[in-house]
């Protein structure tokens, strides 16, 4: 079996976010067995170790290899934002002066990480500021699974003892995780791993807007647990909010989903339907009415979502009287309706907020950001 040869001018091969099916072929590509895939990762993933010499039951000479030809590269974070209610946020580097965010919402004995998966976001959601910023790339699969080791490198949960402080792992960041499947299904694949993280596929939950080949697609590979970001109960509307409607309309998107659930060996699984509450949008009782109608088609439970202001929004937050009344129309309806608290507002936490710090190649930001001083100048005018 031929080896690699390693050069001065070779990139090293950062093994953070390899799979562990990946793992097995590179190693045997460079001569050695795959069985050590288990043992790197737990390294890796188990307790933090970023330094091939501390991996002490590697022989001295495949950790002089690793260190020569393969590296654990985490990105670096920026900074670090805590909130009163115990949300944390950081803004984590990924090269080029662009910078992702990452959140940690503590509930209990229950720890939800929310993790990014591109730099900025390529589609336009109108009520969510990361889109608001524009797209540059793809987070790599080490970019992405380095948002979870940092996360727990964060709270020392690797060597306290703590135990699992990140119970849960939402891919429900900055970012459309479908646009980005191969790295996404790397790192998810990663986090369900026993080798890995070791989380249970129902808490790993994927959220994405509606790019139904690519849901297709992922029914194949993996298990982790679905959410849609749908927003409206009818084509017109969700054409407004959510874009990629136009491309992708409800009645495809719900039955893509339920080909999803059909894939999966558990037949208990559920969609989780997000809904951003807009006043005056789509908070009315007829669009309540008008939701319960149209999942009917589909296993879920609905979580609504009160919108959270930004700057270059004019969306405002419905009333608590909106929202309960809204919640009561599709409880009595049946399905299992929940309202997400609002968590981590006061650093820019909440769901809908996240915005890091986007090289935008779309110039969407710019044009965003010029429509808002021409209409802050029309208002001084009048």
């Amino acid at each position: 079996m031929n080896e690699v040869s390693p050069s001065a001018e070779t990139e090293k091969v950062n093994l953070l976010g390899m799979s562990r099916s990946k793992m097995e072929a590179w190693l045997v590509s460079i001569g050695e067995k795959p069985f050590r895939a288990q043992q790197i990762l737990k390294w890796i993933h188990h307790t933090g170790v970023d330094d091939f010499n501390d991996m002490s039951n590697l022989g001295k000479a495949l950790r002089a290899k690793l260190s020569e030809i393969a590296e654990i590269r985490p990105p670096l974070v920026e900074r670090q934002l805590d909130s009163v209610d115990g949300t944390r946020k950081w803004a984590v580097q990924v090269g080029g002066g662009n910078l992702v965010e990452t959140v940690f919402i503590p509930d209990g004995d229950r720890g939800t990480l929310c993790v990014s998966s591109q730099v900025g976001c390529s589609l336009d959601c109108s009520f969510c500021s990361t889109g608001k910023q524009g797209f540059m790339r793809d987070l790599t699969a080490a970019e992405i699974i380095g948002q979870v080791w940092l996360a727990l490198k964060s709270f020392d949960a690797f060597q306290s003892g703590k135990g699992r402080v990140v119970t849960n792992v939402v891919m429900m960041g900055m970012g459309e995780p479908l646009l980005n499947f191969d790295n996404v299904v790397d790192a998810t694949s990663l986090m369900m791993d026993d080798f890995g993280y070791g989380l249970s596929k129902r808490r790993v939950t994927l959220s994405t807007s509606g790019v139904v080949p690519m849901l297709d697609k992922l029914g194949d590979v993996s298990e982790v647990s679905l959410a849609v970001s749908l927003h409206a109960p009818n084509d017109a509307l969700r054409n407004e909010l959510v874009p990629i409607n136009k491309r992708y309309p409800i009645a495809e998107l719900l039955a893509a989903c339920k080909r999803y659930l059909d894939k999966q060996a558990d037949r208990h699984r559920v969609v989780t339907v997000e809904y951003t509450l807009i006043a005056g949008v789509n908070d009315r009782l007829e669009h309540a009415h008008e939701l319960a109608e149209v999942l009917r088609v589909l296993p879920c439970k609905i979580n609504l979502i009160p919108f959270n202001p930004f700057p270059l929004s004019d969306y405002q937050r419905p009333s608590k009287t909106a929202i309960s009344k809204f919640w009561q129309i599709l409880n009595d309806a049946g399905y299992v309706t929940t309202v997400r608290t609002t968590r981590g507002d006061d650093i820019d936490a909440a769901c809908g907020q996240l915005a890091g710090l986007v090289q935008d190649r779309t110039r969407r930001s710019e044009r965003y950001r010029r429509q808002a001083e021409e209409q802050t100048q029309t208002i001084r005018l009048v």
